[in-house]
């Protein structure tokens, strides 16, 4: 089973494949991501790395966190599903505007 990672302060040219190549030498990686700014495109200084096993996650975490990479010292821990709704998490779909089945009026309010 994958075990997934949480890395923050992450140098901001850091790249996915950077951060695989970190984490490999601690077992097997799965996957890697950087997060990026939807608007910018760029990094937002963490990202996500998958580990094949619960062991190379636990030996990953040990080794990287808090070491000096890039000038920063990274932060590594387990990373935490991301909540579903409810008070102050994100969540899906919704919205919409209190019309009902009605369709929406156009141009200037009325009086």
């Amino acid at each position: 089973m994958t075990c997934k990672l949480y890395v923050g302060n992450i140098p901001y040219t850091m790249k996915a494949e950077d951060l695989s190549r970190l984490f490999e030498p601690h077992g097997a990686v799965t996957s890697s991501v950087v997060i990026s700014d939807r608007e910018t495109g760029r990094s937002r200084g963490f990202g996500f790395v998958e580990m094949e096993t619960q062991q190379a996650a636990t030996a990953a975490m040990q080794a990287l966190n808090g070491a000096n990479i890039g000038g920063r010292n990274v932060v590594v821990n387990m990373a935490r599903d991301r909540p579903q709704g409810g008070p102050g998490g994100g969540g899906g779909g919704g919205g919409g505007g209190g019309y009902g089945d009605r369709p929406r009026r156009s141009g200037p309010p009325r009086n």
